[in-house]
């Protein structure tokens, strides 16, 4: 007994030591096993432990998705310091490299994705792009919805410089009808593919997500396309918030930006796709997607300077692009080592604001332009953030490709990679609903 009371700590020593060794090792065995790939009866992996990407690896993956695809989403961020012009911009470029690489002089952007999610003047170019038109085909291509943003910018958007005359004579009904005569009477129903467009309701304090789905299948959830973009555009801090009805007047919602809800709807579209089997019934993990979210710029408001200290509606944008930023993050790493091949984020950053968070060079389009040729600063799996290899250009054309060759390998396959909802031919008296196959979208 003498012999261990004259050195009680040493044997509480060695233990945890000794537990303190075998915590390290299992973690570094689950890291290196799931962070960076690594497999015992390859061990070649630890070399390079960083490296996400093996060739065999993709090769191995590239062949088991071959036969079934990929369910493509498009996720367009609230307006941002150019109030949505760089992803409109963005869209152009998106859609002319689409035409040249599929030969279709006439695609359009709604015939390359499956899902399209926006928020604010992302919400915006989302109805444009994907809400159905007279000829079948979208009401606008990208090119018209950035001239339509381009036009109506200052009339719709808090940076702009119309924002004091909004808040004195209240131009949200303004907005209201440019947005009634640009939709007519087209609801959710009338979309060409699966569109989700938030806003926030202060009637329920909760976000409250406008859905093609929940328009086709549930009764009161069907809302007309003008009003969802008056809702997810509607600035809390210079307009009224919008009250709204569903069509059958069963839902009632006092909205305001969807900004506030999810600036960055990313997270909100894969979600949607990851627990829908009836309309992606093959999707089953990051893997099955390819995603391209388009940001519109970082606001830098000068800090340090103390004359340009952002105002109320600045601050509320503050806090939309750092949401963004954390989606853009937490999603980058859901994907894990298919983060290179199957998400692309197109963002600028530092781009000069006034206090309200809007773009101060007088010339907007040649701004997106240069912001456009940057290579922007990119979220890397557990390793912070970085400048990307790319520009956002140079992004945009690969990912085009990727869309393309998916559209192609649909037109010959047998397996049905979307099934979404229809309308049914016949005004409905329930929630059910019809499904029509796309063989080639």
């Amino acid at each position: 007994m003498a012999a261990v009371s004259e050195f009680p700590m040493l044997t509480c020593i060695d233990s945890n030591y000794e537990v303190d060794k075998l915590t390290y090792e299992i973690f570094s065995i689950l890291e290196n096993k799931f962070l960076f790939n690594y497999d015992q009866s390859n061990p070649k992996h630890i070399s390079n432990p960083t490296k996400l990407h093996n060739n065999d690896n993709d090769m191995v993956k590239s062949a088991k998705h071959d036969n079934t695809g990929k369910v493509r989403i498009l996720s367009i961020d609230g307006g941002g310091a150019t109030d949505g012009i760089l992803a409109a911009k963005s869209l152009v470029h998106l859609e002319s490299c689409l035409r040249r690489k599929s030969g279709n002089p006439n695609a359009c952007i709604a015939d390359f994705f499956d899902v399209v999610a926006g928020s604010g003047a992302g919400g915006i170019l989302a109805a444009l792009l994907f809400t159905r038109g007279r000829g079948g085909g979208p009401v606008f291509t990208a090119d018209e919805a950035l001239n339509f943003l381009v036009k109506n910018r200052r009339k719709i958007f808090r940076s702009s410089k119309a924002g004091l005359f909004r808040r004195i004579f209240g131009s949200g009904k303004a907005v209201q009808k440019l947005f009634r005569k640009t939709f007519g009477d087209c609801t959710m129903k009338d979309t060409l593919k699966s569109v989700l467009i938030p806003c926030y309701d202060l009637s329920s304090r909760a976000p409250f997500l406008f859905s093609r789905a929940d328009a086709l299948e549930m009764d009161g959830y069907d809302f007309k396309m003008s009003d969802v973009c008056a809702a997810t555009s509607a600035d809390p801090t210079s307009v009224e918030p919008v009250q709204m009805r569903s069509v059958d007047q069963r839902t009632r919602i006092v909205a305001v930006d969807g900004g506030i809800a999810m600036n960055n709807p990313t997270a909100a579209a894969i979600t949607h796709v990851l627990n829908n089997k009836q309309e992606f019934p093959l999707c089953k993990g990051v893997e099955d997607l390819v995603v391209m979210s388009l940001g519109n710029g970082e606001s830098s408001f000068g800090f340090g300077n103390e004359t340009c200290s952002p105002s109320a509606s600045g601050f509320v944008r503050i806090a939309g692009e750092g949401t963004s930023d954390l989606v853009d993050q937490s999603v980058s790493m859901a994907f894990g080592d298919f983060r290179m091949t199957n998400y692309v984020r197109i963002q600028a950053n530092g781009v000069m604001a006034n206090k309200n968070g809007g773009l101060e060079k007088i010339d907007i389009m040649e701004a997106t332009k240069d912001m456009l040729a940057q290579k922007n600063v990119e979220s890397v799996l557990f390793q912070g953030k970085k400048i990307a290899q790319s520009s956002n250009l140079e992004k945009i054309e690969v990912f085009s490709g990727d869309l393309v060759k998916e559209q192609e390998r649909r037109k010959t396959s047998v397996l049905r990679t979307v099934v979404l909802k229809q309308m049914s031919p016949s005004p409905r008296t329930s929630s059910a609903s019809t499904l029509s196959t796309l063989s080639s979208n």
